[in-house]
């Protein structure tokens, strides 16, 4: 299973496993990662999952969709590796992904 390494504004590094096929959201949400709220449950309709995707990672995960910039625009502290962590699938190219959460959502 890839993994995925969740880093908060204290710089504490959670690493999880993933299933191929869910979100980096999703992940978050079931093994109670702390800064991802997640209120619309991953259907891109708030900016409360939001992440910045390491440099190392960004032409892996892919830019945002229209719609997803859409959204980030209500987001806190836009980036321009931000990312809603809903919108990124894990694939076995993405195993070691590295994603900061923002000091508060959106």
């Amino acid at each position: 299973m890839p993994k995925i390494t969740y880093i908060d504004p204290q710089g504490t590094a959670r690493t999880v496993e993933a299933e191929i096929g869910s979100t980096v959201m999703e992940n978050a949400i079931k093994n109670g990662i702390p800064g991802i709220e997640a209120e619309c449950g991953g259907a891109c309709a708030c900016a409360t999952c939001h992440v910045y995707v390491d440099e190392a990672w960004r032409a892996r995960t892919g830019e945002p969709s229209p719609m997803e910039e859409d959204m980030l625009d209500f987001g806190f502290d836009v980036r321009s590796n931000s990312r809603l962590s809903c919108q990124i699938k894990m694939t076995a190219e993405l195993d070691g992904l590295v994603v900061r959460t923002p000091e508060r959502q959106g």
